[in-house]
């Protein structure tokens, strides 16, 4: 089983990692949503929920409220 404490500071490091990029540059939603090629946030949505939702089935393991 992964191990959660690792996971949550995986999650927490990335979303400092878009705050400091956000204050810095500031974050439009064209960025967010369909950043260009090379863009910092170009696949950031998409690893962040994904690590979130495997976060999520591992609680729910846990605590064996999901099957």
């Amino acid at each position: 089983m992964p191990d959660k404490k690792a996971m949550i500071a995986e999650l927490i490091a990335m979303q400092k990692k878009f705050i400091e990029y956000d204050r810095e540059h500031g974050v439009e939603m064209k960025d967010y949503f369909a950043p260009e090629s090379g863009h910092f946030l170009e696949g950031f949505k998409e690893s962040f929920n994904e690590k979130a939702l495997e976060l999520a089935e591992v609680a729910h393991k846990e605590k064996g409220s999901h099957t």
